[in-house]
């Protein structure tokens, strides 16, 4: 029985919007053992670190060309009070975390520790502000004692504490899930606070802040709309008032039974293909809130902006329930690529999004542990063999006559998903097969030029549920793939349960 084929055509000299390399940003919150046992192991640490940050984890992350993170939560950031976590370390005082396992908070890593970490990254700062439980005067100052040189109250205590030199803090979060822990509020309610908070948080010097209120869960588009009205109005045409210049939302997958109540390693066919399903429908979600922002925004001067995704499963077995820690199998990665194949396909408004989170929490990058083991997830490899679409335009695949798919419960699910971009003379194309019992042929037709070279990579195993450990810490990790290169075609075979790229040199 012959292997079907999977057909598509790319022209590759039609380039679209640019792929803001802030899609793939991530996300580090004060939970569990993202930061404490993460990033963080302290200075007096028998791990190689540097001024207290873990050196493997930068140094694998830096890998990934990781364009911002996000700090310090999450529902954490409504509590936060960042006052409490600068000056001498042995000073500062101890916090409850409420929000993750009601422990001690030591308040060791705080402001010049994060900037540091985002310094040994090369990442952008994304700093998450307190509107729940802060005030308007505590956040304003923040950004001042970040980001100004000269003199004033602020840059006076920031030079007291050891920095000179204002940073560069481009992504300020004016709050976090304002519909749930960080306030219950309104839409209405939250939007007039919002207004209120983008006022008083200012530019500094050459620092141009680039303000992100807090948006939806999931779908909830009364929360897009009631920002959008906070800035325009419908159909007037008028641009924005600059209050704040993203809206975020929220997206978490699942199986179908919701978040933290399966399995993240025991999981049947069916639990597969339902999260898979779940994960394929945030291209629903991210077109409904571009249709209200076009209908107050049609220029697109407002930024969209998903600064949570990825997977919840249940913690693993004997670990703190609040600490949100759980392994991470293939399945996840082709969440992933899945993904990113429809962010690329929404580059034109959708600018920035942050993975759930880096290290040892969520959908992570890395699994760590106190001994030293560190494990980079099969999502890490879906991450670093995507990089080169950062900053690329996008380039548009078409599947004549449309994918194949596969029925979940009456859904349609596309076997095969693809995208693809070009930068230079350099053209990287990713595709996932989700079938679980079906490989495929993919046949890409180049057309608009010439191809000289093309080098393949696949991620996969022998099933779904295969993750790494510091025992096995490439069972799934990528491969070559062959390609073979024919009259502008692209050639290659996805078995069940893929994930791959393929990197190609146009002729100049």
């Amino acid at each position: 029985m012959s292997t079907p084929t999977t057909r598509a055509v790319i022209n590759v000299d039609l380039g679209g919007p640019v792929i803001n390399r802030h899609l793939y940003g991530h996300f580090a919150e004060h939970l569990g053992r993202c930061i404490y046992g993460g990033f963080w192991v302290g200075e007096d640490s028998e791990l190689p670190n540097v001024g207290g940050i873990r050196t493997d984890v930068v140094e694998a992350l830096r890998a990934l060309n990781i364009p911002n993170l996000r700090w310090p939560g999450g529902c954490f950031a409504d509590e936060y009070h960042w006052q409490d976590g600068i000056g001498p370390r042995q000073d500062r005082p101890i916090m409850v975390n409420t929000h993750w396992g009601n422990v001690e908070e030591n308040n060791h890593f705080g402001t010049h520790e994060f900037m540091a970490l985002c310094e040994l990254l090369g990442a952008d700062p994304y700093v998450n502000g307190n509107v729940g439980s802060g005030t308007v005067r505590e956040m304003s100052e923040w950004v001042e004692y970040l980001t100004r040189d000269g003199d004033s109250p602020m840059v006076r205590q920031r030079k007291a504490n050891g920095r000179e030199k204002a940073w560069r803090v481009p992504f300020w979060g004016i709050g976090n899930e304002a519909w749930g822990c960080g306030g219950n509020m309104r839409p209405e309610a939250y939007a007039d606070e919002a207004r209120r908070f983008a006022t008083f948080l200012r530019d500094h010097g050459d620092n141009k802040l680039y303000r992100i209120a807090a948006g939806a869960n999931d779908d909830n588009l009364a929360w897009t709309e009631a920002l959008m009205k906070a800035v325009s109005c419908l159909g007037c045409g008028n641009k924005p008032r600059g209050f704040f210049q993203g809206i975020s939302f929220h997206y978490y997958t699942h199986d179908g039974d919701g978040i933290h109540r399966s399995h993240a390693t025991d999981f049947d066919d069916t639990q597969y293909y339902r999260t898979m399903i779940k994960a394929a429908d945030i291209d629903r979600v991210i077109k409904a809130h571009r249709a209200v922002m076009d209908s107050y925004d049609p220029a697109g001067v407002v930024g969209l902006v998903c600064d949570e995704w990825g997977t919840w499963w249940q913690v693993d077995e004997g670990t703190n329930p609040g600490f949100l820690q759980q392994q991470n199998t293939l399945r996840d990665a082709l969440v992933a690529g899945l993904h990113f194949d429809i962010f690329h396909s929404h580059a034109e408004r959708l600018i920035m999004a942050n993975i759930a989170q880096t290290v040892n929490v969520l959908q992570s990058m890395i699994l760590t542990d106190d001994q030293g083991g560190l494990v980079l997830t099969p999502t890490y490899h879906v991450f670093e063999m995507n990089k080169g679409h950062q900053d690329a335009a996008s380039l548009a695949v078409h599947q004549p006559g449309g994918p194949a798919t596969i029925d979940v419960d009456g859904t349609a699910l596309a076997q095969v998903t693809a995208s693809a971009s070009r930068k230079g003379d350099t053209v990287l194309i990713s595709a996932g097969n989700l079938s679980l019992d079906s490989g495929t042929m993919i046949d890409f037709d180049l057309r608009g030029g010439s191809v000289s070279a093309a080098r393949g990579r696949i991620l996969t195993a022998d099933r779904p549920q295969a993750h790494n450990t510091v025992a096995e810490p490439t069972a799934v990790a990528p491969v070559e793939l062959e390609v073979r290169v024919t009259d502008g075609h692209l050639i290659a075979d996805l078995p069940p349960h893929s994930f791959a790229t393929i990197e190609v040199d146009l002729a100049s």
